[in-house]
């Protein structure tokens, strides 16, 4: 399957066509907004889902071989929100407290991203690492940590706090602590729930977005209260960490499959664990700049585009 296709399958699948219905209902006044206790279940199953697989994959790769592509991942989450910060400064006329709140959400991650890269892997049938996961788990904390302390002065709210909001959020501590069960129950306790954890999978990412899909439609008219300069840092920010993480990937000795989603974390931009930590540790920073980018313009960007272009740099890195 040539590339051109493989994007277009990609494109077409599920995931995707929902997202896509729920950011044209949302257009069209239509309310098809999941219930909130839904919404909670279905992001709390995804992470617990994905960090289990992790650690289950991880205690079978051993904790050696993740060692190198772990400290190269924890390098790219202090690098990239340096880069998104003075390429904020270029780029934008926002304030040092608002580039550091955007800092913040481009070095971390975005779990649904990640997701949708591995259910696009799986749809091509492309083989990779068993312990990424893992690395999801390295890059969420490092960038939000540095960016706060980029921002310089943070209101009245503590760094220490903030990071303890960030460290204790049900994002982290699910993935985490998911990666710890799936390490000390291995393949054979896995098994017992593989069913739950991998045969509906895919049903219920489809559900998420079309949440996420709903969430985008309600901000894209926020899109362009940043100026030009943050519509064109949404879009470019993202190729540039695709570009990073593909060729980090690459150099750690990760597959086409491991360089490719190396390269989408990187790429992507958080908006759950960045979001709760900047409300606490930025007051001052607008939502409107860092909501609409994330979760406005690159998530889709990186749906539709991103993940294909990253797979293909990580083909022509190999």
């Amino acid at each position: 399957m040539s590339n051109a296709e493989l994007a277009l399958k990609g494109l077409t699948s599920l995931p995707v066509l929902a997202f896509a219905l729920g950011v044209i209902a949302t257009r069209l006044r239509a309310d098809i907004r999941l219930p909130d206790p839904v919404y909670t279940f279905l992001s709390m199953y995804l992470l617990l889902a994905i960090g289990i697989k992790g650690g289950v994959g991880l205690r079978a790769a051993g904790i050696v071989e993740v060692a190198l592509p772990g400290l190269l991942a924890v390098g790219l989450g202090l690098l990239t929100p340096v880069i998104a910060f003075y390429l904020l400064r270029v780029m934008t006329r926002l304030g040092r407290i608002d580039r550091a709140a955007l800092a913040a959400h481009y070095g971390s991650t975005s779990l649904v991203t990640f997701t949708a890269a591995l259910a696009f892997l799986d749809l091509a049938n492309v083989t990779y690492e068993p312990y990424m996961a893992t690395l999801l788990a390295l890059l969420e904390v490092p960038a939000i940590v540095l960016a706060l302390y980029l921002a310089g002065a943070s209101g009245s709210t503590p760094q220490s706090e903030a990071l303890r909001e960030v460290v204790t959020s049900r994002s982290i501590v699910l993935l985490t602590g998911g990666l710890v069960a799936g390490y000390i129950s291995g393949p054979a306790g896995y098994e017992s729930v593989e069913p739950f954890f991998k045969g509906i999978f895919q049903g219920v990412l489809v559900f998420f977005l079309l949440e996420m899909g709903v969430l985008v439609g309600r901000r894209l008219h926020e899109a362009g209260r940043g100026g030009p300069g943050l519509v064109a840092f949404a879009f470019l920010m993202p190729v540039i960490g695709g570009a990073l993480g593909t060729a980090t990937g690459t150099l750690a000795g990760l597959s086409v499959g491991g360089a490719t989603i190396l390269g989408v974390l990187v790429a992507s931009a958080s908006y759950i664990a960045a979001p709760a930590a900047v409300r606490l540790a930025l007051p001052e920073a607008n939502p409107a700049y860092y909501l609409t980018a994330s979760l406005g313009l690159t998530f889709p960007f990186n749906l539709v585009i991103g993940i294909p272009l990253y797979y293909m740099m990580a083909q022509a890195l190999a």
